[in-house]
């Protein structure tokens, strides 16, 4: 039996919670298939975001690196040829998203990811994710036009945000990071917003 990884009190105001907000970089874009290359992942602590507690690590895939992924990602199977395998350092995962909320862009696909990742060593990610996707479309703030998730960088240009490196797991996370942060603070409208609040607000408007 799997079990959750822990979080906090769901009741704790977001500003007093801990968050890791997550991006992964993949081989490609089979949710049941596809392997992680790499992960980048920025805390959240008191509101901010503490520039030395963020993590980028390259990961050596089982399955090859698709022309499109690379195209995306520019990471290639000789790049990744001396990364450790996922197995070697996802206890780092585990630590990093214990006792914190999962915090991604179209978490959906990072959290089937993770689940895949995390199954062998027999935990699964805890119930409590924020979606910054779902929290814009709560905001109207997602735009108009096909359907699809909004786009993380130009999300952050709307809002006046800088972009960080696109495309790489770690500048990814960081553009995450502070998009969650601006829309954490539009929701709370003078009052107070806790991890419940902003779990139900994600759940309610996910894709």
């Amino acid at each position: 039996m799997r079990r959750r990884l822990p979080g906090p009190d769901p009741r704790t105001p977001w500003r007093a919670a801990e968050f890791c907000v997550l991006d992964l970089e993949t081989t490609g874009l089979d949710l049941s298939r596809d392997d992680i290359v790499s992960y980048g992942a920025a805390l959240v602590v008191g509101g901010r975001i503490p520039c030395g507690r963020v993590v980028y690590r390259e990961v050596r895939p089982v399955r090859p690196v698709s022309v499109e992924s690379v195209t995306v990602h520019g990471l290639r199977a000789t790049d990744l040829a001396g990364a450790p395998a996922l197995d070697d350092v996802v206890h780092e995962v585990v630590d990093l998203l214990s006792g914190r909320v999962l915090v991604a862009h179209a978490a959906w696909v990072e959290r089937a990811f993770l689940d895949r990742a995390l199954r062998a060593h027999g935990h699964r990610t805890a119930r409590a994710v924020v979606d910054t996707a779902a929290l814009l479309r709560a905001l109207r703030l997602a735009g108009s036009g096909t359907g699809a998730e909004p786009n993380l960088e130009a999300a952050a240009r709307r809002l006046g945000l800088p972009v960080h490196t696109p495309h790489h797991a770690l500048g990814d996370a960081f553009t995450t990071a502070q998009l969650f942060l601006a829309l954490a603070t539009r929701l709370e409208r003078g009052r107070t917003l806790t991890v419940r609040d902003l779990c139900r607000i994600s759940a309610h408007h996910a894709r």
